[in-house]
């Protein structure tokens, strides 16, 4: 450092602040000394900054085990995004699966009894019991894309009941009346804030909320089951997650329904699955991008303050357009009671 100092003209003390990233320093001053820094071949050494600092700048990263599977993408995407947002702060992510087991016998990850980490984040939901043990852990945590009861554990989370209630009014727009929702109510809060934005929509065009057209997706264990159709068909699905419509659309087409033309159909999240389809899907695009900045600086915050606190931040949510939504049948205004 005292080298840098030396051949810009500036104190040791501005090239540590510089290097650490401290308030103190203008941009350019910055970017001047860690330019140099590299072609100089300096290399900050990550052990003795741990053994200064007292942390690890390692951050563990929580997935159950059912989020994961070879169909599962989203949630590999959102790691990703964690991990380069950590490293641009000189972080590294540690993911843990979650295996079932352990979460049903409410066993920590091994990376928090040998204190490999300096803080949690969870991402996808977990069972009520895991998450008050995941709330006695002494290090700072985060719930990301779920939340639950625990008002004390921050979570950043996309807009689901908004995106869900402006993707229902589309369908509103087009005529449709009979409008059918697929998810396990009891299986996330994504889930179920998707189904209060689709709920809201149709209470406000005094539409009835028919239990019937509740369909079921999956088991308590999240893993997916046929999709029972009601006798009468809706003539528009709003599906909790654009995996799950696009199986829908599959099982429409093999009964001889067109999707559109007979039948409209909306996902969630704008994943691989939203294109695959055929018809592609109208959805809602999750900004993992956001979701993933705002978990990370908000964890690395209360890492230095750890009696920080966030609250519940939500992410905004896109819509996108494409071929799996046109105006309703006709006879479609005949709601039965």
């Amino acid at each position: 450092m005292r080298d840098i100092a030396d051949k810009l003209g500036v104190s040791s003390v501005t090239v540590s602040k510089a290097l650490n990233d401290k308030d103190g320093v203008s941009g350019e001053l910055k970017e001047k000394i860690k330019v140099l820094a590299v072609q100089m071949g300096y290399r900050y050494n990550a052990a003795a900054r741990s053994m200064k600092e007292g942390l690890t700048h390692n951050i563990g990263v929580i997935i159950p085990e059912r989020f994961t599977g070879p169909t599962q993408s989203f949630y590999v995407r959102v790691f990703q995004r964690i991990t380069k947002h950590l490293e641009d702060q000189g972080y590294y992510g540690i993911l843990h699966i979650l295996n079932v087991e352990d979460e049903e016998e409410l066993i920590l990850p091994k990376l928090y009894s040998d204190n490999k980490v300096d803080g949690f984040i969870v991402l996808g939901q977990v069972s009520k019991e895991y998450i008050e043990l995941v709330q006695s852990m002494d290090v700072p945590k985060m719930f990301l894309d779920f939340y639950d009861e625990h008002s004390d554990i921050d979570s950043v989370v996309t807009d689901n009941f908004y995106a869900a209630y402006e993707l229902t009014n589309v369908l509103v727009q087009q005529g449709h009346r009979r409008i059918a929702y697929v998810g396990n109510l009891y299986s996330t809060s994504s889930i179920q804030d998707r189904f209060l934005g689709y709920y809201k929509s149709l209470l406000e065009h005094r539409l009835p909320m028919n239990p019937d057209l509740v369909l079921n997706d999956r088991d308590e264990r999240g893993t997916f089951i046929e999709i029972d159709l009601p006798a009468q068909l809706p003539t528009a699905f709003v599906c909790n997650c654009d995996q799950v419509a696009h199986l829908l659309v599959q099982k429409l087409t093999s009964l001889g329904i067109q999707v559109p033309a007979q039948c409209s159909v909306v996902g969630f999240d704008n994943d691989i699955y939203a294109t695959l389809s055929d018809p592609k899907l109208t959805t809602v695009e999750v900004d993992v991008e956001q979701m993933a900045r705002t978990a990370v600086h908000s964890m690395l915050k209360k890492i230095d303050n750890p009696s920080r606190s966030f609250g519940r931040v939500h992410v905004k949510g896109n819509i996108i357009y494409r071929d799996s939504v046109s105006a309703a049948p006709a006879l479609s205004d005949d709601v039965p009671n």
